[in-house]
Order: C-alpha cells, then sequence, then structure tokens
C-alpha cells in the first residue's frame, strides 16, 4: 500500500485559524486516514488491553481531537468521505461513553446528520441514521434530545415513506425513527403519530399476503421487517388502552405473516405475536383468543419445521424461536435469559424485555456490554439502578491478565484433546468375537 502524503503543513494556520494551503481531501486520503484514526474504534475491548498504564487525560483529548476531525469530515464535498467519518464516529459512540463532548456539539452533529439523510445517497443515509440512533442514545431522554427529535424525526419520516428511496435508506430510517421516538419522546402525540408511520409500512405485508398476482414485491419485505420490529417496540411503552385497540387491530393479521417465503420475517411475525399475547394477558388476565387452535397449530409446524428446501441453518435458528413462542402463547411461559457484563448480571424474563434488548443489541453491536455498564439511560430502562462504582484496585483484582488466559485456554485445550483422545483410542473399542 503507498504510503499516505505527509500533511505537516496542514497544521500551519492563518489569520482567523483557517487553514493555510489546505488541497481538498480526496476519497483516498480520508479513508486512509480514517482507518488509522478509528482501528480501536470497532472493538471496545481495544481500550483496556493488557499493557503498560497511559495517561487517560491525554488519551481521552487524543480522542476528542479526532473525533473533531470526523465531525468536520462529514460537511466534506466527497460522499465517500462523508460516509467513512460517518462510520468512525458511529464507532466510537457505540464503544465509548460521550455525553459531554456530544453535548457540547449536539446542534453540529444534528446538522451534518440531517444533511447526510436528506442529500446523501442509499449508503451515506444508513450510516447517518445509525448515528442518530447512537446520538439519541448517548443523550438518553431529556430537553437536548427531544431537540434532536425534532429536527430528525420529519426527515426520517419523509424517507421511510418514499417510494422512490433506495429500500436500505428507508429501512435503516424506519429502525432509527422507533429508536429514537422510544427513547427521546414524552409527547403521546408525536408517540401516535410515529406508531402510524410505521404501521402503514409493515401493514403493506399483509396485503401482499393477500395479493395473488405478486405486485408487491419480496424485495420491500426488509423493510416491512424493520418498520414492524419498530413499530412493537413502541407499543412496549403506549398506555395500556392504546395496547388493547393495537391488539384488537393486529392480532388476527399477523399470523398471515407466518406464511412468509422470508424467514425473518417469520420470525419477527411470531416474536410479535408472543409480546401480543403478554401485554395482552397483562391487561387482561382471562384473555381469550378465538383462533387459538389454528395459530397453534400454525406455531407447532414452525417450531417442528423438517421441510428439505430449506437451509440447515435457517430451520434450526427458526425450530429454536418458534419453541419459544410457542410456549408463550400457549403456557404463557418464557425462558429466561441471562447476560453478563462486568460483574452485573441481568434476567431477560419476558418478551417485552427481550425486544428492547434485542433492538439496542442491534444498535450498540459488542458496545452493548460496555454501555449497560455506563449508560444511565440504558440502565433506567432496564432498571439496574444507578452504575457500580469500582475502584482501581477490585478491577485489577477482577481482571486477569493475557498471560493467565494463555494459561487457561492451554489447559482447557489439553484436557479436551485427551478426552477426545480416549473416545478414539481404536484399542477401547476392541471387543472379544469368539
Amino acid at each position: 500500500m503507498p504510503k499516505p502524503k505527509k500533511r505537516g503543513s496542514n497544521h500551519q494556520r492563518g489569520a482567523g485559524g483557517q487553514p493555510r494551503n489546505v488541497q481538498p481531501f480526496s476519497d483516498e486520503d480520508a479513508s486512509i486516514e480514517t482507518m488509522s484514526h478509528c482501528s480501536g474504534f470497532s472493538d471496545p475491548a481495544s481500550f483496556t488491553e493488557d499493557g503498560p498504564e497511559v495517561d487517560e487525560e491525554a488519551t481521552q483529548e487524543d480522542l476528542e481531537y479526532k473525533l473533531k476531525g470526523f465531525i468536520d469530515l462529514t460537511l466534506d464535498k466527497s460522499a465517500k468521505t462523508r460516509q467513512a467519518a460517518l462510520e468512525s464516529l458511529k464507532s466510537a459512540f457505540s464503544s465509548k461513553i460521550l455525553y459531554e463532548f456530544i453535548m457540547e456539539r449536539r446542534m453540529t452533529l444534528t446538522d451534518s446528520i440531517e444533511r447526510c439523510i436528506k442529500k446523501g445517497k442509499s449508503e451515506e443515509q444508513c450510516a447517518a441514521a445509525g448515528l442518530a440512533c447512537l446520538l439519541c442514545v448517548q443523550m438518553g431522554s431529556g430537553i437536548e434530545s427531544e431537540e434532536i427529535f425534532k429536527t430528525l424525526g420529519p426527515v426520517l419520516k419523509k424517507i421511510v415513506c418514499d417510494g422512490t428511496a433506495s429500500i436500505q435508506a428507508r429501512q435503516a430510517c424506519a429502525t432509527c425513527l422507533g429508536i429514537c421516538c422510544f427513547i427521546v419522546t414524552d409527547d403521546i402525540t408525536e408517540l401516535y403519530s410515529t406508531m402510524e408511520c410505521l404501521e402503514n409500512i409493515f401493514t403493506k405485508a399483509y396485503q401482499r399476503d393477500r395479493d395473488t398476482n405478486g405486485v408487491s414485491s419480496t424485495h420491500n419485505t426488509v423493510l416491512h421487517i424493520s418498520a414492524l420490529l419498530a413499530w412493537t417496540l413502541l407499543l412496549t411503552i403506549c398506555p395500556m388502552n392504546e395496547v388493547k385497540k393495537k391488539i384488537e387491530t393486529h392480532l388476527h393479521k399477523l399470523p398471515s405473516l407466518l406464511s412468509c417465503d422470508d424467514l425473518n420475517m417469520r420470525i419477527a411475525a411470531g416474536e410479535t405475536l408472543a409480546l401480543l399475547f403478554e401485554l395482552a394477558r397483562e391487561t387482561d388476565a382471562d384473555f381469550f383468543y378465538e383462533d387459538m387452535e389454528l395459530l397453534t397449530e400454525k406455531l407447532r409446524a414452525l417450531a417442528t419445521d423438517g421441510n428439505k428446501h430449506r437451509a440447515k441453518v435457517d430451520k434450526r435458528k427458526q425450530r429454536s424461536v418458534f419453541r419459544d413462542v410457542l410456549r408463550a402463547v400457549e403456557e404463557r411461559d418464557f425462558p429466561t435469559e441471562m447476560v453478563k457484563f462486568g460483574p452485573e448480571r441481568m434476567y431477560i424474563d419476558c418478551w417485552v424485555k427481550k425486544q428492547t434488548y434485542d433492538t439496542f443489541k442491534e444498535i450498540l453491536g459488542s458496545g452493548m456490554q460496555y454501555h449497560l455498564q455506563s449508560n444511565d439511560f440504558l440502565r433506567n430502562v432496564f432498571e439496574l439502578g444507578p452504575p457500580v462504582m469500582l475502584d482501581a484496585a477490585t478491577l485489577k483484582t477482577m481482571k486477569i491478565s493475557r498471560f493467565e488466559r494463555h494459561l487457561c485456554n492451554s489447559a482447557a485445550f489439553k484436557a479436551r484433546t485427551k478426552a477426545r483422545s480416549k473416545c478414539r483410542d481404536k484399542r477401547a473399542d476392541v471387543g472379544e468375537f469368539f
């Protein structure tokens, strides 16, 4: 790979603090510099690797300096440069808590995201929508976040409803719209308006299922899935009277999506049904569903599906999900899951909690555990209380060094090899045949 050109002269500034003799940033240079600056952002563990102690204040200043550069690059003329800067900011926001840094620059970030969504192409719009989600996750619920949503909400809705926009951009904006509304809105009218926007998208999947002419293309399925999941997330924070109305409207229509050719749509519909039954039984202990027998037959068929034309991985995933969905619908049961993060444990014991956890895990990726430990908003959502404060000595005793990890892995590997060798020893299988 050719070495990037030296840019020492770019740091010289003239009057007014403007850079002197700076050439426009090319796509090639942008990609090189972005990758070199952000190589550690994609993995939160890179911030806590074993090694000599470093000056945390200096490290933080260096990080903020780089982030300022990426924010500036979101205004670059090159689409490739803007997209690389957005992706770098996403990586940083998902792996670190940067509340104070973002608070000072929230309007600049909001303007950049708005511009990229309005004027960018598909990939840039997706990156900008993802960054908008992370921006709200970092800010949490509050007046500042509401201002961000007031600016971005109309833009997101416009893209979601725009039939000429790319499916990927509409899908990303639908997810972003649901998550941002979930985080920031206290206005019940805005909540209902957002849900109606998403509802208008995924209900087209009902129509397609009845359309024998195949007018609606399966190309739109990914958009319908994202809209359905975002709508379901918002349903979990609706008042009970509104929940009852939505259940009456959709509970008889959703089972039609279980016959969809797309695995992800079948799973999304199944998990949404389980969540609707859970909410319905919370509002009415004697809740009765008329077509229960037909629904359980469908769910049982999916939970034991053995069709040869489907991939083994898909069948395994489908059977696993629909076994849980069937238990939820038939027996009102939920298989409790435990999530570990640092010294803490969180139990996911209902479909509402699972839907919320899965949504934020999709956005934060490998940074989910870090945010569960440190993000006040997420800890409030999952009722974890204030962050657990551990002193440096405690953290040091909890942390296993690389060498110790290596020894543990080596010992486990040797034990596993010995156990397998005994099973494979042909002499162990020799018997007397005469």
